[in-house]
């Protein structure tokens, strides 16, 4: 099954003098397929961004402050699959391409979201669907 391709990887939170230091990925990990570009994105508590698919990005998504719930479907949105990381599950999702999916903020301050995707960011490359054709319930 697509969603079965869903690899989600352990990362490590060192605690330093004065803070907090954050691993995300490194180029010598298999998880890693190039670099396109990295970028954050916030979601405020309770907002749903939905759905979207890549044609032929791998995203490698990261959460290092606060809580997002991520929900795959196969291709016929009859399939789902739930992961909610943020600093208490801190893993890194490396979702390949042709996987629909959306998020959601679950805290409620900064809900800070990092892909550092294997392309650059391209519009063509990308195919979304309405939020309402999708029978999901996004309630919290």
């Amino acid at each position: 099954m697509i969603l079965d391709k869903i690899i989600q990887t352990k990362l490590k939170i060192i605690k330093t003098k004065g803070g907090f230091v954050f691993h995300a990925i490194n180029k010598k990990e298999k998880m890693f397929f190039g670099f396109g570009e990295a970028y954050f994105s916030m979601i405020d508590y309770a907002q749903v961004r939905a759905w979207k698919k890549h044609k032929k990005m791998i995203s490698n998504i990261i959460v290092p402050e606060g809580k997002v719930r991520f929900v795959f479907a196969d291709e016929n949105f009859k399939k789902f699959k739930k992961i909610i990381i943020g600093r208490d599950n801190y893993i890194r999702l490396t979702v390949p391409p042709k996987i629909w999916f959306g998020f959601q903020g679950l805290s409620k301050k900064n809900n800070l979201i990092l892909n550092i995707s294997s392309i650059k960011h391209d519009p063509k490359e990308q195919i979304s669907e309405n939020i309402d054709n999708v029978n999901f319930n996004w309630k919290i």
